[in-house]
């Protein structure tokens, strides 16, 4: 039912108390134990006040990657340069990635590959693996890389012939969903079959990735990000759209239908209900755009409006929404399931959007409340070729240490930063890979940015042209 104003006013009235709508006092809540405090009370190892993070970032002498003392990386997988266990070059493009456990100690990692258009177009496109193909003329995909207790590293092919791989989300029972930022029908630039859909991928049994089929009942659309609610069965993703801006929408399941490996699959192309997200203030004003939010701790209610052709079989599903029907947001990006709900990005508003210019959002959703809460918000930053600044947030992932982790996909300088409970910044690694000239210098934006099961071990892409990182040193939680 929807969310009454009395309801959200009332709410208001409780968060004003201080009683937060996320249901902690926090604009970050973190696991239980690694909550990041009030800054004033950040001390370092003697006890002495220090600021958020890990210190400045140094040079790496080989040029690829800035990190705090410290702090080491090593190279797990290179478009070009590495090669899969079929024989055939990494594909490049790394996109969104998460990391799982294996057997004996292994981290299993399914990473995708942001490679839109034909395979003509790309060098090291992702192969098209025997039974693994879902449209033999596009080039993206999901590579698996197995990495070994002793340190070997393995790859091979999860998913081929899918477009535009950006990022996705992990699930519950051990899988990967993999969203294509893509909504090409079949004939158009090539393809042969129709894009824009999520797929299931699972790094554990390679036999259950065989036969590809994509998860219609999630919708047709440039697809970002997605993450289920592993209490309520919900999934939540975010479109990466503009003329008009993108949406953030909820698929309920159908009653009776329980999630686990490989049933995603076995849905109807109708199954459950798929929505998007319609928020209002606590005078039950409608909120067009989320770039309206100008305070860090803004609270919007939430209602869910169906919506009415999912596979967009003649007008793309953001355009079926009348002006007042919903909510956009510029660059809705990556997302994240942690303290009982969603974290998601909206990368930056500019122009294109009617609110203030930002560089940057991080909100949460609490399905519980059905609200939405501005947890961090990027200024537009003056120079960003100048250390010290962000903008462009794109993948995340919330820290076993307090606070989240951004991959920066902004302008000039290109960085790994955190973000503390109070919405602080601090840098966490720098793209030092200079893919320009010495003139017009270039770096490319960082993704995929997880944590290793067990906590001790970052990852996180270079994106072009390809490289996954394994990133070591002193964590700390936040005290």
């Amino acid at each position: 039912m929807p969310l009454t104003r009395r309801d959200f006013a009332a709410r208001s009235v409780l968060a004003g108390a201080g009683v937060a709508l996320t249901g902690t006092v926090g604009a970050l809540a973190t696991a239980p134990g690694a909550l990041a405090a009030d800054e004033s009370s950040l001390r370092d190892e003697h006890g002495r006040p220090c600021a958020p993070g890990y210190g400045p970032l140094l040079p790496d002498p080989a040029g690829l990657l800035a990190l705090p003392a410290g702090f080491s990386y090593r190279v797990l997988t290179h478009s070009g340069v590495t090669r899969l266990e079929s024989g055939e070059y990494t594909p490049s493009n790394h996109d969104g990635t998460a990391a799982f456990a294996g057997h004996r100690g292994v981290t299993l990692l399914v990473n995708n590959h942001e490679l839109k258009g034909a395979r003509s177009n790309w060098e090291h496109p992702v192969p098209l693996a025997e039974g693994l193909v879902y449209d033999p003329a596009a080039a993206g995909g999901c590579t698996v890389v197995e990495v070994r207790r002793g340190g070997e590293v393995a790859e091979w092919v999860g998913i081929a012939g899918t477009s535009t791989n950006c990022a996705g989300g992990a699930t519950a029972w051990g899988t990967w969903l993999t969203c294509e930022e893509n909504s090409d029908p079949a004939g158009k630039n090539g393809m042969t079959k129709d894009h824009g859909y999520c797929f299931e991928v699972d790094p554990h049994d390679r036999r259950a990735n065989r036969d590809p089929k994509p998860i219609k009942a999630f919708g047709r659309y440039d697809h970002e990000a997605v993450v289920i609610d592993p209490k309520r069965g919900d999934a939540y993703l975010t479109e990466d759209a503009s003329g008009p801006n993108g949406l953030l929408y909820r698929w309920t399941p159908p009653q009776g239908f329980r999630h686990g490996r490989g049933r995603l699959r076995t849905l109807a192309d109708d199954a459950g209900v798929l929505s998007a997200a319609k928020c209002f203030d606590s005078s039950g004003r409608l909120v067009d755009d989320l770039s309206r939010a100008t305070r860090i701790g803004t609270v919007y209610g939430v209602d869910w409006v169906p919506v009415p052709d999912r596979d967009a079989r003649t007008v793309p599903v953001r355009k079926q929404f009348a002006d007042g029907a919903v909510t956009r947001a510029r660059k809705l990006e990556g997302m994240w399931w942690a303290d009982g709900g969603a974290y998601f990005v909206s990368s930056y508003a500019r122009e294109e959007s009617p609110g203030a210019a930002h560089d940057g959002q991080v909100w949460f959703y609490d399905p519980k409340r059905r609200t939405v809460r501005l947890t961090v918000l990027l200024g537009v930053n003056a120079d960003p070729s100048v250390d010290g600044g962000y903008d462009g947030p794109d993948n995340i992932t919330v820290s076993p240490y307090g606070g989240l982790i951004i991959a920066e996909d902004g302008e000039g300088l290109q960085h790994l930063f955190g973000a503390t409970e109070s919405g602080r910044t601090y840098p966490l690694a720098r793209n030092d890979l200079n893919i320009g000239t010495a003139e017009e210098p270039e770096f490319s934006e960082f993704t995929g940015v997880c944590f290793s099961p067990d906590g001790r071990t970052l990852f996180a892409n270079i994106q072009d042209p390809g490289i996954m990182l394994a990133i070591t040193g002193p964590w700390r939680r936040k005290h």
